[in-house]
Parts: C-alpha cells; structure tokens; sequence
C-alpha cells in the first residue's frame, strides 16, 4: 500500500490492493525458498538476521526515542537520523566482519555496534535539531506528563511478580 498506491496506482480499490498484496507475499515466499537453501552454511541463522536487521534498527529506534523525549526533534532531523544510521551501523559491521584492516575499524560484538549506532543516530538528531530550531519546542511535539505512564496497583503488583518468576526461572535454569 505504500509503494502501490501513491506510486503506481493513486485510484486503485481496495481489490486491487489485496490482490497486489497477495502476488506481493507469492513473490516474496518463492525468493524465499530460493534464498533459503542458500542460508545453510551460515550456522546460526537466527544471528545472522539480527545482525543485518541491526543496520537499520538501531536508526528506526533513536527516532522514536527522540520523537517521544525530546521536545526539540524535528521531522527532518529525523529523516537525516535514519540516513546517516546505516553509514554508521556499516563502519561498525566492517570492523566486526575484519572486511578492512584497518585500526579505525572497531571489532564490536553486534549488540555493542546497534547500541553505539542508536546513540550516535541520538546524537545526529539532536544537533540536527538544535541547528533547526534552536531553544524553541517542535510544534509536533509529544505532550509527557505524568498521568499518561500511570498504572495500577494491580498491574505493578503483577508485573513485580512475573519479572521475579521470570529471574527464578532464569536463575533455577541457568
């Protein structure tokens, strides 16, 4: 819908939307099961979609810490965030895969590169911002305050409850 629509065919019918939907899934599962027999030699394949998940996701995760906490954010900033987060995310993942040798090229576990690129994208997005804006708030700005995070009793009551469960497996397991 986001690239038929306003691309392809501005008019098209919600019809015509499921049936492009559906030929979109039968294409994409067929690339899979070419791809998939490809995969076997990767070893643990559930880690190898994380890492390279991992370019992106730590971009797309900075915006929407940004975009809820801190006022200043603006759209644009945003954009060039998500941009310059695969620059960043890909000098990470060459110096993790030895693909230079090179001593700029930090060897980071994968977990370490997504979170200095989260915090980097943080950090592009705030100097983008305050370039843009200055002092002054965004005017798209989420309004926090104190009621929208409070919950009930019950809840925290049952959330201390399942998170100590949740040690005690992890502990008794382990």
């Amino acid at each position: 819908m986001d690239i038929y629509q306003p691309l392809i065919n501005k008019d098209a019918s919600q019809t015509r939307l499921v049936n492009v939907g559906r030929i979109t899934g039968g294409v994409a599962l067929i690339m899979a099961i070419f791809i998939a027999p490809l995969l076997g030699n990767l070893g643990q394949v559930f880690q190898y979609i994380q890492e390279y998940t991992g370019i992106v996701s730590p971009g797309i995760l900075a915006v929407f810490i940004m975009g809820l906490f801190y006022r200043k954010a603006t759209n644009s900033a945003a954009i060039w965030g998500v941009i310059m987060s695969i620059p960043i995310a890909m000098f990470f993942k060459i110096g993790a895969k030895g693909w230079v040798d090179s001593a700029i090229f930090p060897n980071l576990p994968f977990l370490h590169q997504m979170g200095l690129t989260a915090l980097l994208t943080m950090l592009i997005i705030a100097v983008i911002s305050k370039l843009q804006k200055g002092k002054e708030d965004d005017e798209k700005a989420i309004d926090l305050h104190s009621g929208i995070f409070k919950t009930s009793s019950t809840f925290n009551i049952s959330a201390i409850l399942i998170c100590l469960i949740v040690a005690f497996l992890y502990a008794y397991f382990w």
